[in-house]
């Protein structure tokens, strides 16, 4: 076993119309804003960009993402990754009844080098700060789309 690799996924579900949360999720630069544990987003250029990310452990990941998939019409958004991280990440957003439904997956290899020597007694932690994190994101973006975040138009995010 890689005690470096991890895969992750998280359901979210939404009173909110699926294209509404897909244009949220689409502008990566504005998660700051609603997801507490996304301290910092910078673009990069139109389809690329850097997050800075804390959540409980008390560090910092960085990463870059490139846009690899943006499909509005099938609710996908995939971006490869790099930095601390590396792999991918992918939101998948489907109508759910009157609302939607986010299937989040993720796929990386920790390369930042505290975290890969904390690897084997850390991971039950790393796993637990990731889940953490992943509630902060729902919670949040509850919240934005209650307060009407997902009616602009789509921009092409990271």
């Amino acid at each position: 076993m890689d005690w470096c690799r991890y895969r992750f996924r998280a359901h979210w579900e939404f009173d909110a119309a699926p294209e509404a949360v897909y244009a949220v999720l689409a502008r990566a630069e504005d998660y700051p804003r609603w997801w507490p544990q996304m301290r910092e987003v910078r673009r990069a250029e139109r389809e690329a960009g850097a997050a800075r990310i804390r959540s409980l452990i008390p560090f910092d990941l960085m990463i870059t993402a490139r846009l690899t998939r943006e499909d509005p019409a099938g609710g996908v958004l995939e971006v490869a990754l790099g930095g601390d991280l590396e792999g991918w990440a992918r939101w998948t957003v489907r109508p759910r009844g009157a609302g939607a439904r986010v299937l989040f997956r993720q796929e990386v290899v920790v390369r930042k080098s505290l975290l890969r020597r904390l690897a084997v007694p850390g991971r039950p932690f790393f796993r637990a700060n990731h889940a953490l994190m992943m509630r902060g994101g729902h919670r949040g973006l509850r919240r934005e789309l209650a307060a009407g975040g997902g009616r602009a138009a789509a921009a092409p995010g990271i």
